[in-house]
C-alpha cells in the first residue's frame, strides 16, 4: 500500500473538487490539457468493508476500459462501481472513444498524472501498451489488468479476464450444431494483437477442427466496424454461396456479420461473443442464433477487490478466469441467460 504524506492528500482533495467543479460527461482533462473522452467519476458510498477484502479508506481508483459505450464494458463498469460502493472507495473512469493505443495511451498518460491510488485497465493492445502501463506503475500505483492483457502481464498485481480460448471453443460447439456439422464457416475478428480476441478466435480454430464436414474459411478482420464486417460476409458469400455459418469474436463483427447476411438475403447461422442490447435485439429477430455471454460486472467487481486488497497488503490473486454463458432463444427468457445480457447504462 502506497502511504501519502499530509501535503500529497490535500493536494489530491483539491484535485478532486477541482475536477468536481469541471465535471461532466467530457471526462477530465488529458495530459496535454485537452479532455480525455468519455470520462465519468462517482464516490463509493458505504465505508465498511466488504466481500473479501477489508474497507478502502480514501483510496481513488481508476478504471480505464477499451473503449466508452460499449455495453460489454458498461457493464464491467457497473460491477466496478457497485464493488466499489461497498468498500468505500472512490471510483473514476476515463476512457476513448476508440478502441486504440493512440486513443488510450493519451487517457492513461493523463490518469497517471492525476495519481490514483490504483488503476484499472483494459489494454487495448498486448505490446503497446506495455511500455506506459510500467510507467504508470513505477510511479507507485497499483495495476489491475481487465479483460485483456500484455505481453509481459507482471506489471500487474492481478489480472481477471474471461477465459477467451474456452469462450472460442464454446462458440465453435455452438456452430457447428447450428450447422449440422456440415459445411463452410468463417471467422470475423476485430484486428490481430488483442489478447481476448486472438484467443477466442485460436479457440474457435482448435474447437471447429474437431468437426471433420466442417470447411474452416479462415479468418477476415473488421477493424471493429459493423459495416466492415457486413462487407466481409458479402464477399465471403459471392466467393462461397454454401457459406453455412459465421462465428463473429466481438459485440461488432457478430452485428456486421447478421447485417451482411441479411442484406445478401442468406439463411446462415451466426454465433456471436457478447451479449449487448443490440445483439439481444437480432437473437430475438433470428439474425443471429446463440451468443457467447461473458461476465463483465464479475470482472469489474473482482477488479476493485484485488485492487484494494492490494493496497490494503492483503493477499491478492494473481489471475482470476470469469466464465460464459451460451444465449439461445430456447434460453433467452431463463434467470441465469438474463443475469448474462449486458447493461448500457448502470
Amino acid at each position: 500500500m502506497r502511504h501519502r504524506s499530509v501535503i500529497m492528500a490535500a493536494l489530491a482533495a483539491l484535485s478532486l473538487l477541482a475536477a468536481a467543479c469541471g465535471g461532466g460527461g467530457d471526462g477530465g482533462a488529458g495530459a496535454d490539457g485537452g479532455q480525455a473522452a468519455g470520462g465519468t467519476s462517482e464516490a463509493g458510498g458505504a465505508t465498511e468493508g466488504g466481500g473479501a477484502t477489508e474497507g478502502g479508506g480514501d483510496y481513488q481508483i481508476t478504471l480505464i476500459p477499451g473503449v466508452i459505450g460499449d455495453e460489454f464494458y458498461v457493464t464491467m463498469e457497473c460491477g466496478a462501481r457497485e464493488a466499489a460502493s461497498e468498500l468505500g472507495v472512490t471510483l473514476d473512469v476515463q476512457g476513448a472513444d476508440e478502441f486504440a493505443p493512440p486513443a488510450q495511451i493519451p487517457i492513461l498518460q493523463a490518469v497517471v498524472a492525476q495519481q490514483p491510488d490504483a488503476i484499472l485497465i483494459a489494454p487495448t493492445d498486448v505490446q503497446a501498451l506495455q511500455g506506459p502501463i510500467e510507467q504508470a506503475a513505477a510511479q507507485g500505483i497499483e495495476i489491475v489488468l481487465v479483460d485483456t492483457t500484455l505481453e509481459d502481464p507482471s506489471v500487474a498485481v492481478s489480472r481477471i479476464a474471461s477465459d477467451n480460448l474456452e469462450g472460442g471453443r464454446q462458440a465453435a460447439d455452438a456452430l457447428a450444431e447450428l450447422v449440422g456439422e456440415q459445411g463452410p464457416v468463417l471467422v470475423v475478428n476485430v484486428n490481430p494483437g488483442i489478447s481476448t480476441t486472438d484467443a477466442r478466435q485460436k479457440g474457435f480454430e482448435e474447437g471447429i477442427a474437431e468437426y471433420p464436414d466442417i470447411e474452416y474459411l479462415g479468418t477476415e478482420f473488421s477493424n471493429n466496424e459493423p459495416a466492415r464486417a457486413a462487407e466481409i460476409v458479402n464477399a465471403t458469400l459471392a466467393a462461397e454461396p454454401d457459406l453455412a455459418g459465421v462465428f463473429g469474436t466481438n459485440l461488432f463483427s457478430a452485428q456486421g456479420a447478421a447485417i451482411g447476411a441479411r442484406r445478401a438475403g442468406a439463411e446462415i447461422d451466426v454465433v456471436g461473443f457478447d451479449a449487448g442490447p443490440a445483439q439481444v435485439e437480432q437473437l430475438e429477430e433470428g439474425l443471429v442464433q446463440a451468443l457467447i455471454a461473458q461476465r463483465p460486472a464479475e470482472i469489474g467487481r473482482q477488479g476493485i477487490e484485488q485492487a484494494v486488497a492490494a493496497l490494503n497488503g492483503e493477499e491478492v490473486t494473481e489471475e482470476i478466469s470469469t466464465d460464459f454463458f451460451t444465449v439461445t432463444q430456447d434460453n433467452l427468457e431463463s434467470p441465469e441467460a438474463q443475469e448474462a445480457l449486458y447493461r448500457s447504462e448502470c
